[in-house]
């Protein structure tokens, strides 16, 4: 204490300087300075600010039920029966929605969702996730002990990244310009489990797009089963962790955060430090894990809610596939864009060509050149994308990354304003 008994000042314990060094590495693009700019902008719009635009539309991020497609009944419906029990004796929800629920409610303590779980995540659930492995992946066991629900894939894979160093390196295994929603052959992931032998790798495999194959000849190969059928030689030593996601696919049920990851060839001892990592976290939310199960455990020909379940997703993976196929044939009409057939997901990540003068300048603000046009065409537009530059590219190369996820005619609207403003930039610029 100063002599007049007042406390002495003092700077903040906690600054930039003395945090954690590894928080100030973490950048994440598409949630980076340009949507909280778009924020920004929207907020302008309400309070009245003219802009060139009406709305801002963030292509960045691919939230499906942001951008307007419908939540899956049967999910919805079991959801809800799983909030509020008492929905169970309401006769307008049908026979299997309620035998899922009530399974769900059993495994949870006290009968109520809202109770902790383990922290690996709820037993059935897990099983039912290893059963829905073992069945994708043509008999190969899974063991749901090597199951662990997570609060959406991002989280498990934040888990396992924890503390570990970040090398970029460019497969050429891509001989494209821009590998992004290109759906991996098995040949290619049979490359990429050799290079992780010889490399001394340990592979982690985010499969959330499993269901958005899109492209005719394409389809969705497993690393887990690749990898087994590969032979002991490989499927005795390589150390894998594979994800999935209540996000993507035909669900889109991003704000749920439900996710599974699946541990193969861990060592013992690692694996019980995995095991006490999470159970730091407590457990993943009880109604993520419960999306989860709804779909490794989706309904079955002869249950009531089978035909509706079927049309719902098949619908929306038409509408996903057709809008694939529109984002591509626009965008290649522009000189100075270049997409690749988006053969999955949900984004299109095209390669731009700038005019020079763009670049230097760009650099001059101390920017990525991606960077510089995405915020351009944000504040010119409300077009909100995400620069090549916030992944990851070939030096002397520019993109930028949009989803698909738009109505038909939003999307149609949007990729012909993308167009227009490119050929505009260009032409500024050149």
């Amino acid at each position: 204490m100063s002599e007049n008994g007042a406390l002495p000042l003092r700077g903040k314990v906690l600054t930039v300087d003395t945090m954690n060094a590894n928080v100030k590495k973490v950048d994440y693009a598409v949630r980076g300075p340009i949507v909280q700019r778009a924020v920004q902008i929207e907020k302008e719009l309400k309070e009245g600010v003219k802009k060139p635009f009406e709305e801002v539309i963030k292509a960045n991020i691919g939230d499906a039920h942001a951008m307007g497609q419908r939540p899956i009944t049967f999910f919805r419906q079991v959801m809800a029966l799983c909030t509020y029990p008492q929905l169970l004796d309401d006769n307008k929800f049908p026979e299997d929605a309620k035998n899922r629920a009530r399974r769900i409610l059993q495994s949870c303590g006290g009968n109520s969702i809202g109770a902790y779980t383990t922290s690996q995540g709820i037993d059935c659930v897990r099983h039912d996730v290893a059963n829905y492995i073992q069945r994708r992946d043509g008999g190969i066991p899974s063991d749901p002990d090597n199951i662990y629900l997570t609060t959406g894939a991002s989280d498990g894979i934040v888990v396992r990244q924890a503390n570990a160093n970040t090398v970029l390196c460019t497969l050429d295994l891509y001989t494209q310009s821009q590998p992004v929603c290109q759906v991996q052959s098995r040949q290619c992931i049979e490359d990429v489990i050799r290079f992780a032998v010889k490399e001394n790798l340990f592979l982690m495999a985010d499969e959330v797009y499993q269901d958005n194959v899109y492209a005719e000849g394409c389809e969705f190969h497993s690393f887990k089963k690749v990898l087994f059928e590969m032979g002991p030689e490989y499927s005795s030593k390589v150390e894998l962790a594979s994800f999935h996601s209540t996000s993507k696919c035909y669900m889109g049920e991003c704000g749920f955060r439900g996710g599974y990851m699946e541990v193969i060839n861990m060592d013992p001892e690692v694996k019980a430090q995995l095991t006490k990592l999470v159970s730091v976290r407590l457990c993943p939310p009880a109604p993520g894990q419960a999306l989860m199960d709804l779909v490794v455990n989706s309904p079955q020909p002869g249950e009531p809610s089978y035909q509706t379940f079927i049309k719902e997703r098949t619908d929306v993976l038409s509408a996903l596939a057709e809008k694939a196929k529109l984002t591509e044939e626009i965008l290649n009409t522009v000189p100075g864009i270049s997409c690749n057939p988006v053969q999955g997901a949900m984004y299109s990540f095209p390669r731009i060509t700038l005019p020079e003068r763009a670049i230097n300048e760009a650099k001059a603000k101390g920017q990525a050149p991606d960077m510089f046009y995405c915020m351009k065409l944000l504040e010119e537009t409300g077009i909100c994308l995400v620069p090549g530059s916030g992944f990851g590219q070939r030096e002397g190369t520019y993109h930028f990354r949009m989803t698909i996820l738009p109505p038909t005619d939003k999307l149609k609207i949007m990729l012909n304003k993308l167009k227009e403003f490119h050929q505009k930039f260009t032409q500024q610029y050149s």
